[in-house]
This record gives C-alpha cells, structure tokens and sequence, in this order.
C-alpha cells in the first residue's frame, strides 16, 4: 500500500461509512419522529402509491357516511311527523265516532266537529314542517331520498318519499273535512280507518329506508376501520424495533468517528520516518 502525504486512503473509507451512517440515522430520525417507515414515494414508490389510494378511499367513505348520517336524519323527521299523524288521524276518528252517536245533541256534535277540524288542520301543520336540511319526505310532492352507498358514488340508497298530506294517496281526507249529522260523521269512519292503515303502511316504508341506512353506515365504519388497518401495516414503524436500529447506527456513527480520527492521524506517522 503507497504511504502518501497527498492521498489518505483510509480517511476516504472512513469518511465515506460515516455519511453513510449519518445518512440512515437521518432516515432513522424521520421514521421515529412521524411514526411511520414510509413517508414519501422516495421510501418505496409501490407501497406509498397503495396507501395514498387506500387513505383517499378512508377520506370518501367520510363523505359517504356524512350522507347516510343526513338521510338517517331526513327519514327521522318524517317518521316522527308520520306517527303524529297516525295518532291525529285516531283522535279524528275518535271524535267521528262519538258524534256518529243519534242520541247526541246538536250542540255537543258541533264541539266534537271543532276538535274534528283542529286535529284535521293539525295535520297540515305537521306534514308541511317536517323538514330536515330543506327536505321534506311526507308533504304533497315530497322529495323521494337518496343517500350515497359507495366512495365511487356509482351506488346509492333510495327511500321513496310518502305523501302524508290532507287529500293525498296515503291521507284522503280532505282538507275542509267535517260533519254537522250522525250520519255525515259516521261515513268518515270507513275512511279513516283506511287512512290510518295507509300511514303506518307508509311508516313502514321509511323505517325498512332507515334501517337500510343504519345498515350500510355500520358497513363503512367498519370498511373504514379495515382499510386504516391495512394502511397501517403498509406504513406504520415498528417503534421497539426502530429503536433498537437507532441505537445500534448511534453506536455504529460513533466507531465511525473514531475511525477516522485514526485514519486522519495515519499521515502524520509518516514523519517518524526523517527523524
């Protein structure tokens, strides 16, 4: 081997394993510091592209649910305005029957036909504002739903909408019902009787809609957990064993630094040799 004063050798070497050294402590540093062994295509190009697919996936189906949580609540709404009006449209029907009585005097069949006419009005009210976020699934017209199902949005939820109003398909009582006979009270009976069976028809309806619902938005938060999980395991560090790393490249960067403290010393060795 030339011994030169122009050229160490040996402190090149040395030099070299020690930037080599600093550079994977500089990479070990990063992975401790985010918890994560592969933060940038340049880590691995393959498993960062899966990841980044995989969490874009974990961010739509956010979107996804926030649609399921809105029709959930949407349906809600018209759930509760449909059973207030079954419960109406059984006092109505209430009110019908005892004035349907013969023997009742004209006077109390007139005070059951205001109580008639306020619980039919009461109707109105209740369908016209069961509105959730501007939607309304039980007045004339009502806005049929649809929630997204998928983070693609190829796929959705459909709950029809049911037209609870006076004069409807489901409701047809009209909307200036009322009686002033026994026997005009006792022709409502057959038809509210039929009304009611439409409306809880139609409550069955919309809670089949959100149970569907309720169903697919467990089904994402689980997906959800799974894909987390399997981004995890693309990504994440093993911290008890990148720390076992770090100590070891700390110890090696150390030797290293020794190494060449010596190589640098190897030259002026050589002036022993014109003493």
């Amino acid at each position: 081997m030339l011994n030169s004063i122009n050229t160490n050798a040996s402190a090149l070497v040395a030099l070299q394993n020690l930037s080599s050294i600093q550079q994977q402590l500089a990479q070990e540093q990063a992975i401790i510091a985010t918890g994560k062994k592969i933060n940038s295509p340049k880590d691995n190009g393959a498993v960062w592209s899966i990841a980044q697919t995989m969490q874009g996936k974990v961010i739509s189906l956010d979107a996804v649910k926030d649609s399921l949580n809105r029709g959930q609540s949407t349906i809600d709404v018209a759930m509760s305005a449909g059973q207030q009006v079954s419960d109406l449209l059984q006092q109505m029907k209430a009110k019908a029957l005892a004035a349907s009585d013969t023997s009742l005097d004209s006077a109390s069949r007139a005070a059951l036909n205001d109580d008639f006419k306020q619980l039919r009005d009461q109707i109105n009210r209740v369908v016209n504002s069961a509105d959730f976020n501007g939607v309304n699934m039980v007045k004339a017209s009502g806005t049929t739903l649809y929630a997204l199902a998928n983070d693609s949005g190829s796929s959705r939820l459909t709950v029809k909408a049911q037209d609870l109003s006076l004069g409807g398909t489901n409701v047809t009582l009209s909307a200036t019902a009322s009686f002033a006979t026994a026997a005009s009270a006792s022709a409502f009976l057959g038809a509210l009787d039929a009304d009611i069976q439409n409306v809880n028809l139609a409550m069955t309806h919309l809670g089949t809609g959100s149970n569907a619902m309720a169903s697919q938005l467990k089904f994402v938060g689980s997906l959800q957990d799974s894909l987390n999980e399997g981004i995890s395991n693309l990504v994440d560090a093993d911290m008890a064993e990148e720390s076992a790393k770090l100590q070891a490249l700390q110890t090696k960067q150390q030797l290293a630094i020794q190494a060449l403290m010596i190589a640098n010393q190897s030259s002026s060795i050589l002036l022993q040799l014109f003493k």
